[in-house]
């Protein structure tokens, strides 16, 4: 027999088997009042009619619709891409899939998102949020009953699952090995305070320098947006200085692009001129000449975890109290600062 499974219903793979539409519905929904025999028969009937059972209607009886949302700031970012996969591969293995949204950085996108992920019935999301103005959306979720999990980025005063790297202490890293090749006027190039990861990177920053008693000195910590323009931007403002730094950790590797682009637009050359440092590996990091010094985070475990505490969550497998899980990153050790090669 065949049939336009387009047009087949659950009434018609009943009728086909001899059971009743309750039956055929248990056998979809893995239920266990159905007999082995009877099984076999309405899965027959289901593979011969070629009946795809509709994932909304399923998800209306069980409360659930098998989706998650994850939405990151960036999406063409090689970092949240990463994050992108490690979620994906994570949810695919539970039977879920995942919705992905862009917010571009944007608070209202992040809101028009959230509501309609709300409306879009999904078990749960995984968000690396805007800035700490994104409580307000965190707490909309938190009211409709939505299971959310923060990745990379924190929000003061949100109670929930959070994974992230170690911002803080990867910074004084990559400062601290500046420091050791003499530098003493270290320009950082951020993006804003509201975001948690360049206000801990900045922890990181000021906290090797003042541990060796260099003052702070706040002309050489710029604040821009993290992308090549902001690098540029970023970087012509510290070069520019009657005392420029010789050295600059920038927030990540996009801005050290646009970095390594303003050096050479006067004429200079890092780390010949200038040395230079960065948070995340992306994959430009070890094929752009002069290769990039960097703190790797593992991205795609920040995905993969973040999605497996999600989970857990919406299938009451997580214990009450919410779980910070952070991260430890890799230093990578290249010419930009001056030196060969050598993973630290």
């Amino acid at each position: 027999m065949t049939s336009d499974f387009t047009n087949v219903t659950i009434k018609d793979v009943a009728r086909h088997a001899g059971v009743s539409s309750m039956t055929v519905s248990r056998v979809i929904n893995g239920g266990d009042r159905v007999s082995p025999e009877t099984r076999l028969r309405v899965e027959g009937a289901i593979e011969e009619l070629g009946y795809v059972p509709s994932r909304l209607a399923r998800g209306l009886i069980r409360q659930k619709t098998g989706t998650l949302a994850l939405i990151v700031p960036d999406v063409a970012n090689p970092f949240f891409t990463l994050i992108v996969r490690g979620a994906e591969d994570v949810a695919r293995r539970a039977g879920y899939r995942i919705i992905l949204c862009d917010t571009r950085a944007d608070l209202v996108i992040e809101r028009e998102v959230i509501e309609e992920m709300i409306g879009h019935r999904v078990d749960g999301i995984a968000i690396a949020p805007v800035s700490d103005r994104s409580k307000s959306h965190l707490r909309r979720l938190e009211r409709f009953g939505v299971q959310f999990v923060l990745i990379d980025r924190t929000v003061p005063d949100v109670d929930c699952d959070v994974v992230v790297g170690d911002n803080a202490g990867g910074a004084r890293r990559l400062v601290e090995h500046l420091l050791s090749l003499d530098h003493q006027r270290i320009g950082f190039i951020m993006e804003s305070d509201e975001v948690s990861t360049a206000r801990d990177r900045r922890k990181g920053y000021e906290d090797a320098l003042q541990a060796v008693g260099i003052e702070l000195d706040p002309d050489l910590i710029v604040r821009t947006t993290v992308d090549p323009e902001g690098g540029r931007d970023g970087m012509r403002r510290l070069l520019e200085l009657e005392e420029p730094p010789t050295a600059v950790f920038a927030v990540n590797n996009l801005v050290a692009l646009g970095a390594i682009e303003a050096v050479r637009g006067i004429g200079l050359e890092v780390p010949d001129d200038i040395a230079l440092v960065c948070f995340d590996d992306i994959e430009y990091a070890s094929r752009l000449y002069p290769f990039l010094t960097v703190m790797a985070q593992p991205a795609e475990t920040l995905g993969s975890l973040g999605t497996q505490l999600l989970l857990e969550r919406i299938e009451a497998r997580a214990p009450e109290q919410s779980r910070i899980v952070v991260l430890p990153a890799q230093f990578v050790v290249r010419q930009s600062c001056g030196e060969g090669n050598r993973v630290a």
